[in-house]
């Protein structure tokens, strides 16, 4: 088995918190989960995550027009250049400053940043720029009073508003106007929000935080700025004729950053003023929220449909129409605050994001209906399981719902909110028609993939917090274990009736699994009282074995053929049993690989933290050799069972942002009353309840989750695995195309040789010789110039060492071939002439029999719904030209009817014997109606 498993795709979260992003298309959506950044192509209806990884999760990113460079910013105020082509990171910028807006200008020529009181302007990287330095300061604008928060630029991409938590929008010009110098746009209440320009003006807008949206008329046009042409020569005047020198660098020179700073009391010594023509308050168009305060969280203008989008803390947004400010459309998606919105390129869909819900929604707002509607776990997940044909993923969280994702788009297609508490555990029957769940709220149910309804629910004969759940090789018998009652249920999922109680255990049940050898009956129990019990579900309630363990039982998981069982235990071992003979037949000691960071407010080290660490989560690989695991920690290590080996270990994430990453803390976080992060900053007072305030709480809250490895599991196809984390739901695939793995590789073998063979028609051993090569294209070559008739008999002379790889290759070719019917061909040729012996290996060939089976029947749904779409296109085509037929029928008699009772009289019959005939005769009753007319 390979291990080249590379990140591939996030599942599970699908938004964060940061600034949303369309792509110029408008077809895309770019969403900052944690410290990656997800793509959601709504057109096409697929999600893929970025392969780039920041230290810290991103907080705000913006895209150049282009769509190929994106700016992205983390909480440690690193900007990262990020370039969509290569998706890679191509250069950083650390600031050490909370960044709190980054927008490229309109000809992405520049981008320009905030950073506590000043906003930045650098010149963007790109064909325009000829500078090895790829981040180049040009400006520094000063002015404000406190933080700064928001930017716009103008359309000709030579002015910058920025507005700032000292309740002013300060407008800023890059090149030197005779005319226009820096503005101060005050007259707000609240800190700044938003600033927007108009296209082609130099009329603004601003939103504060408390729902005011203020509309700026400046004196002067966009065309009527005059630049100073010889600025250069007055500076140095200037400079020459002051006794204090302030030494900054002209305009040009490059050495340093021109420094402009606002004064409030310019507006009396430059010809363009700003006039505030209305102010609007926002909140008149909610409708009251019981006392709570509303607070304008987000916004976004679109120039060219003059429309405006507001979202607030209570999940509402607004559009409204500019500058009459006129109420388009009102809309609460939530009750938690909404903190990124974003226009597309086109202004019909509009992005929001809530973090608190885990929610991104794409709507139209025309027609008022979701583009995309996703929503990850509440809280933290808990539970997976993969589909028998590796298809769907089924996930269960602590927030009572359970979500199923289509492996190959990303999205989630369905929701189960039945539970009433937390979702423990998670099962598929063999046959993946439905979804059996277990939860705290003491009831297993069961779930129709079908109709996707709840249609059975199991119950226990007293409440019982449940702690696990398992289906058996028949799909009819459910096993559930208790956490608060240490018994095991099992129930008949034909009738739902409970079966019988197993009891025994003197602790919690850790886990349970059936055994997945379809002629066994046997289940796996394991507890907290340190063992292991193998019980006969179906021919006696009397428990067969029970194992000693040296310490708790947290989890476990069988072998493929039913014959070996692992289990997790508290003390970071796994161990293996033989279930025929009750003995231990190996121990993998795990504790030093998992690894444990110290937290910010951990009191002992990450040595001692290390003793502690144990595994939560066992998976066998399809052919029982490899065993993965997770647990308490950042790590996921792959072993090998027989050689106690550890082959190989990932590490879910860098991001520093959750807690225990490190394994020392730094020492700028340490003050001599001990870690900066158990202080509490009151230099502010925000953090203060005060007494006889309205508000329900004004202490701060502060959580900082640690990385943790709920569950784990291979996929059916062996391709990929699943890790639930405290990030979401990750997925780990096999990268072929990074990967040489040749097969008895010769020197003679090459491609040059491969071709010639194939020039001469030996289609026999150049498909033996392209199999050992084992390159992709050389087998695709080889395969598709094959003729269609030979195609069994090529099968038939395959060898069945060279079986498992040409399988291999039609079944990933399956997925994205256009030529279906030629490897469906392969497909029936290669089962009929070696179905035997793939049957009686099918241990070993399962993995590659269910991706056939994954990618065929996915094909085939796809196939029929382009088939349903133009059937029911032509029916309609159909259904259109009979009723427009009818309808130029109808208007024929009509018109016929009227021509009749003009030409009463003159026109008594028309004799039709031919064709010739009739035209000569149609001419003739023409022209006698042309005669009469004129007349």
């Amino acid at each position: 088995m390979k291990f080249s498993f590379q990140f591939s795709n996030l599942f599970g979260t699908v938004y964060r918190g940061g600034d949303l992003v369309f792509t110029p298309d408008g077809n895309t959506v770019l969403s900052p989960v944690g410290n990656k950044v997800s793509m959601f192509d709504l057109k096409n209806h697929k999600s893929e995550t970025l392969p780039v990884e920041s230290r810290f999760s991103y907080t705000t990113m913006d895209l150049s027009p282009n769509g190929v460079s994106l700016l992205a910013v983390n909480e440690d105020g690193e900007v990262q250049l990020i370039s969509l082509i290569s998706r890679t990171i191509l250069h950083r910028l650390r600031t050490n400053r909370t960044i709190n807006c980054v927008k490229f200008s309109p000809d992405s020529k520049h981008f320009a940043i905030t950073k506590e009181d000043c906003a930045f302007v650098y010149s963007a990287p790109g064909p325009h720029s000829r500078d090895y330095s790829p981040f180049s300061m040009e400006r520094v604008l000063k002015g404000a009073y406190d933080d700064t928060t928001c930017l716009a630029w103008s359309s000709c991409s030579r002015l910058v508003a920025v507005g700032a938590k000292d309740m002013t929008v300060r407008i800023y010009a890059l090149h030197k106007f005779s005319n226009l110098s820096v503005c101060c746009l005050g007259g707000m209440t609240d800190p700044a929000v938003g600033t927007f320009f108009e296209s082609g003006s130099l009329d603004c807008y601003s939103l504060s935080r408390g729902g005011q949206l203020a509309v700026w008329e400046s004196s002067v046009e966009l065309e009527d700025l005059q630049l100073v042409v010889e600025g250069e020569k007055i500076q140095k005047e200037r400079k020459e004729g002051e006794e204090d020198d302030v030494g900054e660098a002209e305009e040009g020179t490059g050495d340093k950053a021109e420094t402009i700073t606002a004064d409030d009391s310019t507006g009396a010594n430059t010809k363009a003023v700003y006039k505030r023509t209305a102010k609007h308050f926002l909140r008149d168009h909610l409708e009251g929220e019981g006392g709570r305060r509303i607070e304008l969280t987000c916004g976004d203008y679109h120039q060219k449909t003059k429309i405006l989008v507001a979202g607030f803390n209570t999940g509402a947004f607004l559009l409204l129409s500019l500058p009459d400010c006129s109420l388009v459309h009102s809309l609460a998606i939530s009750e938690q605050q909404i903190s990124s919105v974003r226009f597309n390129t086109s202004g019909d869909w509009v992005v929001l994001g809530c973090p608190e819900l885990g929610q991104l929604l794409v709507w139209e707002w025309q027609s008022e209906t979701y583009v995309m509607k996703q929503q990850g776990h509440g809280s933290g997940m808990t539970s997976l399981v993969y589909s028998p044909d590796g298809s769907l993923v089924a996930t269960g969280g602590e927030d009572t719902k359970i979500k199923i994702w289509n492996c190959s788009t990303g999205f989630c297609f369905v929701t189960f909110s039945e539970h009433e508490s937390g979702v423990t555990g998670l099962a598929f029957t063999p046959n993946g028609k439905v979804v059996i769940s277990s939860s705290l709220d003491g009831t297993v149910r069961a779930f129709d993939m079908t109709r996707y309804r709840n249609f059975k629910t199991l119950t226990t004969p007293r409440p019982v917090q449940l702690s696990c759940v398992g289906v058996d090789s028949s799909g009819d018998l459910v096993a559930a274990g208790g956490l608060d009652v240490f018994e095991v249920y099992l129930w008949s999922l034909t009738t739902g009736r409970l079966v019988e109680v197993l009891a025994g255990h003197e602790g919690p049940v850790g886990g349970l699994a059936f055994s997945p050898s379809p002629t066994s009956s046997q289940l796996a129990t394991v507890s907290w009282d340190n063992t292991l019990r193998i019980w006969d579900a179906v021919g006696t309630s009397a428990t067969k074995e029970a194992i000693a363990l040296g310490s708790d039982g947290l989890a476990l998981a069988w072998r493929p053929d039913g014959q070996m069982v692992s289990v997790a235990t508290l003390t970071g071992q796994v161990v293996t049993f033989d279930t025929r003979t009750g003995t231990q037949v190996g121990t993998i000691d795990g504790r030093r690989d998992l690894g444990m960071g110290r937290g910010d407010l951990d009191k002992i080290s990450a040595k001692k933290k290390r003793e502690a660490a144990h595994f939560s989560s066992l998976c066998y690989s399809a052919d029982g050799s490899t065993i993965l695991a997770g647990g308490q920690s950042k790590h996921i290590c792959i072993y090998h069972v027989e050689e106690s080996l550890l082959l190989k270990k990932f590490e879910v994430t860098q991001n520093r942002s959750f807690q225990g990453m490190d394994e020392t803390i730094n020492k700028r976080k340490m003050t001599e009353f001990g870690p900066l992060a158990s202080l509490e900053d009151r230099s502010d007072g925000t953090a203060l309840k005060l007494p006889g305030t309205k508000a329900v709480d004004m202490s701060s809250r502060s959580l900082k989750l640690e990385v943790r490895v709920t569950a784990l599991q291979f996929s059916p196809t062996g391709r990929s695995f699943c890790a639930v984390t405290t990030e979401g739901l990750l997925v780990y695939s096999l990268d072929r195309h990074l990967v040489f793995d040749p097969l008895d590789l010769a020197i003679k073998i090459t491609p040059q040789s491969i071709r010639k063979e194939l020039d001469r028609k030996n289609y026999n051993k150049a498909l033996v010789m392209a199999l050992r090569l084992a390159e992709k294209p050389l087998i695709r070559q080889v395969l598709e110039t094959v003729p269609h008739t030979d195609i069994s008999l090529l099968a038939q002379q395959t060898s069945l060492a060279h079986l498992p790889s040409l399988l291999m290759f039609v079944a990933e070719e399956a997925e994205v071939t256009r030529h279906i019917q030629f490897y469906l061909l392969w497909t029936k040729a290669l089962l009929l002439s070696h179905g035997t012996y793939l049957k009686s290996e099918s241990k070993h060939n399962l993995p590659v029999l269910n991706l056939l089976i994954k990618n065929l029947s996915r094909k085939s749904e796809d196939l029929g719904k382009i088939c349903d779409h133009n059937k029911y296109s032509i029916r309609y085509l159909i259904a259109l030209s009979e009723t427009k037929r009818k309808g130029e029928e109808a208007k024929d008699i009509a018109n016929d009817s009227d021509g009749e009772m003009e030409v009463t009289g003159k026109v008594k019959e028309v004799n039709i014997d031919d064709d010739s005939d009739s035209d000569v005769d149609m001419t003739e009753l023409a022209a006698k109606w042309s005669d009469e007319g004129d007349e």
